[in-house]
């Protein structure tokens, strides 16, 4: 449900894979690790898909568009659904796995984040879902696979993401930064990234048990203006981190058509929410 998937098997082979997902923040992580209950809590419903396709046989394109809809009590809603940054990367596999003599397959990730977000002149703090700037990222998938007794398969996948802003940004009034009506100056996402690992299991030709487990960090963004009583701003906010585990099952109808079934548990942290994510997800390959 969360590693990234290596590039397609062949030119012309394709996917598309809805996500479904209700997030509900249950708390929040202080600086030391410590968690606290949160009230009121900011909630969410969206719809993440990711659409893939085969270049090459061993290069392929694949953007993930993202739709939200986000509401806090007391504190508003979106106005409708909103429409998330958009990442658009290309996926070489390097190379080719041969699980007979135990040598993973390797991807190598790079891309860009295009900001086609709301970010700043917001209504409300809830309509802010991206970033303004464009951010380059890149990351290293490998994967292998084993066979176990009973002729059960298991696959393993581990990954490292990096991202990088290309640029700053002008922002004005209640923006993503955390910036209030009348603020007028630039900011700048910090650097940020994800390691982690995957493992599927093979209960029936039709049923996967899958977990994911990851590690997400991100640097403070960096805020430089003028407020609306004239004061500078010039502020860096705190690093955050996150410990997340992803259970899932899965169930394939045919080679083609799949369905998974999972939930995010964020059990540790810092600077970060406390968040139980419930999801599911349609795969189709065509």
């Amino acid at each position: 449900m969360l590693s990234p998937a290596p590039a397609k098997d062949r030119a012309g082979q394709g996917t598309i894979e809805p996500y479904f997902t209700y997030s509900l923040p249950v708390g929040y992580f202080d600086a030391t690790g410590t968690s606290h209950p949160q009230h009121p809590r900011q909630q969410q419903f969206s719809n993440s898909t990711l659409w893939k396709y085969g270049l090459t046989d061993t290069l392929s394109i694949q953007a993930h568009t993202v739709v939200s809809y986000g509401w806090k009590k007391g504190a508003g809603h979106t106005g409708g659904p909103k429409f998330g940054d958009l990442p658009i990367d290309l996926i070489w596999r390097f190379v080719n796995g041969n699980p007979k003599r135990y040598i993973p397959t390797f991807n190598l990730f790079a891309g860009v984040v295009f900001p086609t977000g709301d970010y700043s002149n917001l209504s409300n703090a809830q309509d802010g879902v991206g970033n303004g700037t464009y951010v380059f990222r890149t990351a290293l998938l490998s994967q292998s696979s084993y066979w176990l007794p009973g002729h059960h398969p298991l696959r393993l996948r581990t990954w490292g993401w990096w991202r990088r802003s290309l640029n700053s940004v002008d922002i004005s009034g209640i923006s993503s930064y955390s910036t209030q009506a009348g603020f007028h100056g630039r900011a700048r996402p910090g650097m940020s990234g994800q390691a982690g690992f995957s493992l599927e299991y093979g209960v029936t030709q039709r049923w996967v048990l899958a977990v994911d487990v990851a590690r997400d960090w991100a640097n403070g963004a960096k805020v430089w203006g003028v407020n609306g009583n004239g004061q500078r701003v010039n502020r860096i906010s705190a690093a955050s981190g996150d410990w997340q585990v992803d259970p899932a099952v899965e169930y394939n109808f045919t080679s083609r058509i799949g369905m998974i079934a999972g939930a995010s548990v964020y059990y540790a942290g810092h600077n970060t929410g406390v968040r139980i994510a419930p999801q599911f997800a349609v795969n189709t390959v065509f």
